[in-house]
């Protein structure tokens, strides 16, 4: 089990210039997570490449503290759309 600060602080170590992250228990066991993260560094990056950058972030809490997890990212111009 992981808390959901730990996976936000992970990824906002990882992550560079991490300018906001949501991370929410979705079953209330801390290993299956969702997530928002928005970064200037995904900026011209594939969905794949994103990926990459939070899996490499978390390390080894993908491989068996977090059992699942989902998330969004966006660029600082991509979030401000969402409104």
């Amino acid at each position: 089990m992981v808390e959901p600060s730990v996976v936000e602080e992970r990824i906002r170590q990882g992550v560079t210039d991490v300018q906001h992250v949501e991370v929410t228990d979705l079953t209330g066991t801390k290993d299956h997570y969702e997530a928002v993260i928005v970064s200037p560094a995904f900026e011209g990056q594939s969905r794949v490449a994103r990926q990459r950058m939070v899996f490499a972030a978390l390390g080894e809490l993908m491989q068996g503290p977090i059992h699942a997890l989902t998330f969004k990212t966006y660029t600082p111009a991509d979030w401000k759309d969402q409104g």
